[in-house]
């Protein structure tokens, strides 16, 4: 019987990075998650999703099936690195299609090894094993490299300007499907308010965008004043939808407002779209934050 894909432990957002020793931290890659499962029929690769994606990464895979290990399903993230080492997420459908040798496997996590379940061992167990597989830690198979306490870290991170960090409780074990023990570190990015989508039954919804490209929706969780506030601004604004919104976005649910309010979103960096970000600030541009 063939060792079967384990659905992922999945990340949550924190406020603030870990400044304990009882954590392992890790930069948090510019990739796709991604999962390899080597058992006696060979390698498959798996997306977050369990999706098959063996044939757009098959380098990767040839150089994964030369480790010393009967079996083993190892989780990290599919990057496509730049010169220097740095991951460029645009550039990851590219090469899956075209220029697979160009990408790189970063493992930071396993699950299984050489018919034993892991799982059931504390994070700080499962990193030396997985070091012990992937040596040395170049190449396109890598292992991901981890500190103790996460504020140097994130420091470091954000004067690169990369995604955030990932924390791990050393003593917890792997807890497939689970939204816990895991912090995904964010930060502060500001965005334009430019339109308000409302549908019976639902919560209120407002649109962002970004250096004039469109990035999604969020709720704002406000006391009744902010929300008053913003209200009161909504309605001196009203416009049609600005240039570049989509034709499908343009329904009856939205109401468009001039530029002039700016929100601080709390989200990670370099993502293409808000999902589930929440609003920490509200201004009027030339004027003070409202919350």
């Amino acid at each position: 019987m063939r060792l079967k894909f384990i659905k992922p432990q999945e990340p949550v957002l924190a406020l603030k990075p870990p400044v304990s020793n009882g954590w392992l931290c890790e930069i948090k890659d510019d990739g796709c998650c991604t999962q390899i499962i080597l058992d006696w029929a060979g390698a498959l690769t798996f997306t977050r999703m369990g999706i098959d994606r063996l044939k757009r990464h098959r380098p990767v895979v040839t150089a994964a099936e030369q480790l010393k290990a009967k079996s083993f399903i190892p989780g990290g993230e599919m990057i496509a690195p730049q010169p220097g080492g740095r991951p460029n997420f645009h550039a990851m459908h590219s090469r899956m299609a075209w220029n697979a040798e160009l990408l790189a496997f970063v493992a930071f996590d396993i699950l299984h090894k050489s018919g034993e379940d892991l799982r059931w061992r504390p994070a700080v167990e499962r990193k030396a094993i997985l070091r012990e597989l992937i040596q040395p830690a170049e190449g396109i198979v890598q292992c991901s490299q981890h500190v103790e306490g996460g504020v140097e870290i994130y420091e470091a991170a954000d004067r690169m300007s990369l995604k955030g960090i990932v924390s791990k409780r050393k003593v917890t074990p792997y807890r497939s499907g689970a939204k816990d023990a895991v912090w995904l570190k964010c930060w502060d990015i500001d965005f334009e308010l430019i339109g308000i989508k409302r549908q019976p039954g639902e919560w209120t919804e407002r649109l962002f965008a970004r250096h004039v490209k469109n990035v999604g929706k969020a709720v704002i969780a406000k006391t009744d004043a902010i929300k008053n506030w913003l209200w009161t601004r909504e309605q001196k604004a009203k416009a049609g939808p600005p240039n570049g919104v989509p034709t499908a976005q343009v329904t009856p649910e939205v109401e468009w407002v001039k530029p002039g309010i700016n929100a601080r979103v709390r989200t990670l960096r370099g993502e293409p779209k808000l999902r589930n970000a929440p609003v920490q600030d509200l201004w009027e541009i030339n004027s003070g934050g409202a919350g």
